[in-house]
């Protein structure tokens, strides 16, 4: 069995988002957020539920803190709920959200725990919402603004920064294809709000590194990489189309390269774009867009196989690609599939060489509960988990300068539109009594930090 060495100083950490887990959504001067209107608006989230109460993470944050150092966990991944900070997302500050994430950031501190603060994990204010939200040019610079005061409250303390969380389903999952808050089925419009979050993260780069000195900051996307069924024209074309739609849209402007050149004209030709082109990208707008960055983080979950919906499928080339059988997907019905991050990281590294990488959400929902010793059995995770690592050692053994791997999600929680119905957490949650109960995965995990090494299954 071989043993897989990471580096000395390799993070080892655990990540969450404010929605998903804090609930307290009605106390202390929060503002209502996209998601509380979207959650409570019926046949929006699988099972009808919401955010109110989650994980009431709000109120035992320093119990969380404690199991975290219990695990070993050298590192947390939080998000900021914007309308806690900036109840109508500009304008008066909410002193007790603020004093939140300080309690939070010092408890973390006080564990030997380092915080990585998230800005941005989609629960942008109603407020701003209903000015047009991120479809509208000025809350890009209301999330400049919101980056100035929380870094100018915690930025003598944090010193890692991300400023946006998967920009692409803040966009199109959400204003395109309408299953994320707000809900929205618009293309052209979910385009335009994918310039105005990138466009919102250059212009708090400067303001983040102005308030909080040596710090790093970056960005994190989530990725699909994408594989053509075979190798025809046709299935080469639209896996092209969707590495664009899902990845090159949002690297390439980050990275000084414009928008893809190819999207913009299948674009346009679908008539998502004008026959002139972008005309939400203004003068000087890709500057600051592609301002330099310490990190990019990675999302990694599963891949995709594309096969052309343009040429009938007794006319194409036969599959050689195949996806896994059912029996080896997640409950969210995703594929399994780890050599798809060695790929990624690789492809990261060599096409846009940026300076140092984490993968800050890689998971699994599997829905193990509690047996009769109260003991949570996920060989499942644990197996998924482990191959992953083995995947990113592998890429960094081929010179990906990864500095860290956060694994999805500390707690059980809030998932979005499955609501309560899916469970990623290497803590189990109930939801009834916030009872927390560590999983095998989670004590295996321990394991893994303290010896800073996994062996290969």
């Amino acid at each position: 069995m071989s043993k897989y060495v990471f580096p000395e100083n390799f993070v080892w950490g655990t990540a969450t988002s404010s929605y998903q887990i804090e609930g307290a959504a009605n106390e202390d001067g929060r503002g209502e957020s996209i998601w509380d209107r979207f959650s409570k608006t019926p046949g929006k989230v699988n099972d009808g539920s919401n955010g109110d109460v989650a994980c009431d993470h709000y109120h035992r944050y320093r119990d969380d803190v404690a199991l975290m150092k219990d695990l070993g966990v050298r590192a947390y991944r939080f998000s900021v709920a914007w309308p806690r900070v900036l109840p109508k997302g500009r304008g008066a500050t909410n002193a007790a959200g603020l004093d939140f994430y300080e309690r939070l950031v010092d408890t973390l501190l006080a564990a030997g725990i380092e915080p990585y603060l998230t800005l941005y994990h989609w629960d942008l204010p109603q407020a701003l919402q209903d000015e047009g939200g991120w479809a509208n040019r000025a809350t890009a610079e209301a999330f400049a603004a919101y980056a100035d005061v929380v870094s100018k409250r915690l930025g003598d303390r944090v010193k890692k920064w991300i400023t946006h969380n998967e920009p692409w389903c803040a966009a199109l999952l959400s204003n395109q294809i309408g299953i994320h808050a707000p809900g929205l089925r618009d293309y052209r419009a979910a385009l335009s709000v994918s310039h105005h979050l990138l466009l919102s993260h250059g212009l708090a780069v400067p303001v983040l590194r102005q308030n909080s000195p040596g710090a790093e900051v970056g960005i994190t996307l989530n990725f699909a990489p994408t594989f053509p069924a075979s190798r025809s024209a046709a299935d080469l074309d639209a896996a092209r189309h969707h590495d664009g739609y899902f990845n090159r849209w949002f690297l390439d402007p980050l990275f000084g390269r414009h928008y893809p050149a190819d999207m913009i004209a299948d674009y346009i030709e679908a008539g998502h774009l004008p026959p002139e082109g972008f005309t939400d990208v203004r003068p000087g707008d890709l500057k600051i867009i592609a301002a330099p960055c310490d990190f990019l983080g990675v999302n990694y979950y599963n891949r995709t196989v594309t096969r052309s919906d343009k040429v009938p499928e007794e006319e194409n080339l036969p599959r050689t690609v195949h996806v896994a059988p059912r029996s080896e997907w997640t409950d969210m019905e995703w594929e399994v599939y780890p050599d798809a991050l060695r790929q990624l990281l690789t492809r990261l590294h060599l096409e846009y060489g940026p300076a140092k990488l984490y993968v800050t959400e890689n998971g699994a929902s599997y829905s193990d509960g509690p047996d009769a010793e109260g003991r949570v059995r996920d060989e499942r995770r644990t197996r998924f988990l482990r191959d992953h690592f083995v995947a990113a050692r592998r890429a960094m053994d081929a010179g990906v300068p990864l500095a860290g791997y956060f694994v999805w999600s500390l707690l059980d929680n809030f998932e979005w539109e499955r609501g309560y119905t899916q469970r990623f957490g290497i803590v189990w949650v109930d939801y009834t009594t916030q009872k927390r109960i560590p999983k095998d995965s989670a004590l295996w995990y321990r394991g893994v930090i303290a010896a800073n090494a996994v062996d290969e299954g």
